[in-house]
């Protein structure tokens, strides 16, 4: 691994990243940014007993204790703007201080997004003999990762905190990367009370510290020695996780409120799908039963008159009845997702191959989790699309495999900015970051050969095409009265297509026998 003889290009990138972010304090601000202002108040105004059971809003605390710890230290600052903000009666409170409060919160907070990609950066291998600072492998997948449309306008226009997040994710594999495993076990423990969405990818920690960390080596053979198996190695990453969770959870044990906050984590009534469908398998599966229902009242087969309201006439809802084939619970999606990434958890067990193959499994788990999932938010595809983004700097094949995925991701997230307002910002910057991956990753790949393969560049203009149809002539057409959610449900399963074939293709270079990863 390379040194690299100059970092002052570093915080020039980071710094011009987060005054375009100031840019879009005065934008449109999505429901989120009511749920975290309530957050802020509950924290505030309320004892720790009454923080899981508070519920005059629809926007109940629902994020593990950690979060809510984090959301009382922001509290404190908050205050200092707008008290009314903190007020739990002051319901969708939107004053000009708060927003500026919170805008300047995200973009505050993703100083732990910076340092997680310096630290990213100094892991990835350069290339000899390049002088050409724009052209090294640690300024593309900083531009990669701090300048990433999803983050740009999940975080800074819909409005989370993703970014801080993810810097913990992505320091966290950075760790890994340097072989400083308990650095790196204790940044995930710390992600998972701050957020649970993260056990998405725990399959990979567990089987990734068990094998690579608590086992000293391997016999001759490669199969797995136990009289090298380290107990005190063991524990010490239980004795991690154990006080992580004590830290966040304990008051809440102490005070017998563990059930209730469970019951916040994991609603599981809220049905197979989010608000839209995420490009995933069920949107697929969806729409296959409204296909089928279709046909099945116009051969009369079916009487439309029995059938689910929502299943012929409605739009994306969250409750979604299948009329034709059979009805998914959560057990059903536990299951399918298990077995999508049993493969990837399987091959780092018996053929580990570094801190590498370890990212490789990680992505394949948030991937199988997102194309899987129960009731899986759109926004969860930036879990598989920052991760791959290391392994694309690095690897011809993965960059064709980023190029399809992180177009295809950062597209379907368009319905997430619907206003008027935000279409040229959203348009502007997905041309911008798109132009960008698809320029410096072939030049860093240093070809004058496509990374995508003809059908691949075929299914990408496409979107060009949806994208038309879908934010500009269908608002012009009188289908808008009468089939309002037909560009979600075209954007939806027109990214299925995208993201499942990625997801397939991530676990052919994985299983792939003479696949060789370089290694950290």
């Amino acid at each position: 691994m390379a040194a690299v003889d100059s970092w002052s290009w570093f915080p020039a990138l980071a710094l011009g990243v987060s005054f375009l972010k100031c840019l879009f304090i005065t934008a449109y601000h999505s429901t989120d940014f009511e749920v975290h202002r309530n957050w802020l108040a509950i924290t505030h105004s309320l004892p720790v007993s009454r923080w899981y059971h508070e519920n005059s809003s629809e926007w109940t605390l629902d994020y593990p204790p950690l979060f809510a710890w984090f959301e009382l230290g922001l509290s404190h600052a908050a205050r200092h703007f707008d008290p009314d903000m903190l007020l739990v009666e002051n319901l969708n409170y939107s004053s000009p201080p708060t927003v500026l409060f919170q805008r300047l919160s995200v973009i505050f907070t993703d100083l732990m997004l910076i340092y997680a990609v310096r630290e990213c950066c100094r892991c990835v291998q350069e290339q000899k003999g390049c002088r050409d600072v724009l052209n090294r492998p640690s300024f593309v997948l900083a531009a990669l990762l701090l300048g990433n449309f999803g983050l740009l306008i999940v975080d800074h226009i819909h409005f989370q905190y993703n970014g801080f997040l993810f810097g913990f994710l992505l320091l966290s594999v950075a760790k890994h990367m340097q072989h400083k495993h308990l650095q790196g076990a204790l940044l995930f423990s710390l992600l998972l009370n701050l957020k649970h969405i993260y056990l998405y990818v725990a399959p990979a920690y567990g089987v990734y510290l068990l094998r690579s960390y608590c086992f000293t080596h391997d016999n001759t053979d490669g199969s797995v020695s136990w009289r090298s198996f380290s107990p005190l190695r063991l524990m010490a990453l239980g004795g991690i996780v154990a006080s992580v969770c004590a830290l966040s959870f304990g008051p809440f044990i102490a005070m017998g409120q563990l059930p209730q906050v469970l019951s916040r984590l994991f609603p599981f009534k809220r049905g197979l799908c989010h608000a839209y469908w995420a490009p995933n398998i069920w949107a697929l599966y969806n729409t296959l039963d409204k296909i089928l229902a279709t046909l099945g009242v116009r051969v009369r087969l079916l009487q439309e008159a029995e059938l689910p309201r929502a299943s012929m006439t409605g739009g994306l809802v969250q409750e979604f009845q299948h009329s034709v084939l059979p009805s998914i619970t959560p057990s059903i999606t536990l299951a399918c997702t298990l077995l999508s990434i049993l493969p990837a958890v399987t091959s780092i067990w018996l053929r580990p191959r570094g801190a590498r193959g370890f990212l490789r499994c990680l992505l394949l788990c948030a991937l199988g989790s997102f194309v899987f999932g129960w009731h899986v938010h759109e926004k969860a595809i930036l879990m598989a699309i920052l991760p791959l983004s290391i392994l694309a700097v690095e690897n011809r094949e993965d960059a064709g495999i980023f190029l399809v995925l992180t177009t295809t991701g950062h597209y379907s997230l368009f319905p997430l900015l619907f206003t008027p307002a935000e279409l040229p910002i959203k348009v502007c910057l997905m041309l911008l970051f798109t132009i960008y991956s698809f320029t410096a990753l072939r030049t860093l790949h240093s070809g004058q050969v496509s990374l995508l393969h003809p059908l691949e560049r075929v299914y990408l203009l496409g979107l060009v095409a949806v994208a038309f149809a879908c934010e500009v002539a269908f608002p012009l057409s009188p289908w808008q009265q009468m089939l309002p959610f037909l560009p979600l449900l075209v954007t939806s399963v027109y990214c299925s297509l995208g993201v499942c074939y990625c997801f397939l293709r991530l676990h052919a270079t994985l299983l792939r026998p003479d696949q060789k990863t370089k290694q950290p």
